[in-house]
């Protein structure tokens, strides 16, 4: 289904821009305060279950309390809120005690913004638009949310599987059956992994979150798709983890978020998948 507006792709995709920005700057609130709601409703459930008293502090939500800059704790001004033209004009420091600000807001807004202006240049304002948007910008919270606290909460990535079944219900990206199966193959093929790897080293290589991240790719992209995301995300991982061992002084004990690669490797296999495949075809004569 697409929407005509009468609108060019240009106009259209300038629109996406500036939507995607202001999304971005809303997702950047999801990625800093979702880990926040989760350890305080840990903390409350534990306490009740070891019959502590309930700590008295005020919850944090996605809209409460109002923004304001973790280091002196004055409330963000209105215009010190825009989408990364804030961080440009305040230079990346705060406008009250010019503390820096930390890179990853604008970046995450900008990449918010382009995602939307990408798909609404491709498909214009339209279903496969819709769900794309949504896909990408669940991989973005996700990545932002696993780099900082190696966490892929089950509230985003067990929608974000249901989500991909009921787009795929009318075949928008791959036949509902080979959703099905995808979504199966994803969960299983890292969970035997995870259990092989354990009954190997005595240790866990991973977490239940990145089964279900990629059994929600799988439900998004077939499970055609998953063998390019396992490749991709792993040869990824490994590049960056030998860097950090050589460059950065990182001990080869250190644990590094996987959920991060997978996102990154299963949104360029939505995105550019099937030309990669045919690409690789061709390359080999196959």
């Amino acid at each position: 289904m697409i929407f005509e507006t009468g609108l060019s792709p240009a106009v259209l995709a300038a629109v996406g821009l500036i939507f995607g920005l202001l999304i971005g700057s809303f997702l950047n609130v999801v990625i800093l305060r979702l880990p926040q709601q989760l350890n305080d409703v840990w903390q409350r459930d534990s306490r009740d279950f070891l019959g502590l008293e309930p700590i008295s502090t005020e919850p944090v939500t996605l809209s409460k309390p109002a923004s304001r800059c973790p280091n002196c704790g004055v409330s963000i001004k209105p215009q010190h809120n825009i989408p990364v033209l804030s961080y440009l004009f305040l230079r990346g420091r705060c406008g009250a005690c010019t503390a820096p600000i930390s890179i990853h807001y604008p970046l995450v807004e900008l990449m918010s913004g382009l995602i939307a202006a990408f798909f609404v240049f491709q498909y214009g304002l339209s279903a496969i638009t819709f769900f794309s948007l949504i896909l990408s910008y669940s991989l973005l919270v996700l990545t932002g949310i696993d780099l900082h606290e190696k966490l892929l909460p089950d509230q985003i990535t067990l929608p974000l599987l249901w989500i991909g079944l009921f787009a795929n219900l009318s075949g928008t990206f791959v036949p509902l059956s080979e959703a099905v199966i995808g979504a199966i193959a994803g969960y299983l093929s890292l969970w035997l992994v995870f259990w092989l790897f354990k009954m190997i080293t005595g240790k866990e290589g991973m977490g239940y979150g990145d089964f279900k991240l990629l059994a929600a790719l799988g439900a998004w992209m077939g499970w055609q798709m998953l063998p390019m995301v396992i490749l991709l995300s792993t040869a990824v991982g490994a590049v960056v983890g030998i860097a950090g061992i050589i460059f950065a002084g990182r001990k080869r004990e250190a644990t590094i978020a996987f959920g991060p690669f997978l996102a990154m490797a299963g949104w360029i296999a939505f995105v550019w998948g099937d030309k990669i495949l045919s690409g690789y075809l061709a390359i080999f004569n196959l």
